[in-house]
């Protein structure tokens, strides 16, 4: 069974969609570890009205935090700290679909980051999207994970950058996936077109 860990070059680059997409793809389990902020409209909550088939399983928090900030942070405002042996990977017989919190250096507590959390059997899918910085900040979030021996896929979401993206493939051997256009709305039907788009590629990881 596979194991996906979605995560992005920057926050609000697309990662619960490109989670729901995959999650639909496979019919796969999702699970959020840490979720700051939003606890009323949750990026589970937002997964589980994306996709419409009934095998998915939606897993618990492992830290459900009020801020919408860095982990750290915002676990200091709730009167916690974030411990990184408190985040156990939920039992499934089903494939699973992790969704980490901001980029992959995001701090969870003073000494771990959200990289700390990517178990050695996950495949890795890092989230693109074209802004000024973005290659920058692609290239050294993929140098981090393909550092430290974990294969990566890429997913480029919003308009097309050939010259953008033909780059960040190039400099990094990466795998694409594929791209997830700017859309009027991301509904069901959506999602699913994406999920049938993208399946044999996410079933060859």
């Amino acid at each position: 069974m596979q194991r996906i860990f979605v995560t992005g070059i920057s926050t609000e680059v697309g990662k619960t969609i490109a989670s729901a997409i995959i999650v639909e793809a496979l019919k796969a389990d999702y699970w959020k570890p840490v979720q700051a902020g939003e606890l009323e409209n949750s990026d589970s909550h937002k997964i589980q009205q994306l996709i419409s088939n009934t095998a998915s399983v939606i897993h618990k928090n492992s830290y459900a935090l009020t801020s919408p900030m860095s982990p750290h942070a915002a676990a200091e405002i709730d009167g916690i700290r974030v411990d990184r042996q408190h985040i156990v990977e939920p039992e499934t017989n089903n494939h699973l679909v992790i969704e980490g919190a901001g980029g992959l250096l995001v701090p969870l507590n003073e000494e771990d980051t959200i990289l700390d959390i990517i178990m050695p059997n996950y495949q890795v899918v890092v989230v693109s999207r074209h802004y000024l910085g973005s290659i920058n900040h692609s290239l050294l979030t993929i140098r981090w994970l393909q550092q430290k021996g974990y294969e990566v896929s890429l997913i480029f979401s919003g308009d097309s950058n050939p010259s953008t993206e033909n780059i960040i493939l190039h400099k990094t051997g990466a795998s694409l996936i594929g791209r997830i256009d700017e859309e009027p709305k991301f509904d069901q039907e959506t999602i699913k077109k994406y999920a049938d788009r993208f399946r044999p590629a996410l079933e060859s990881l």
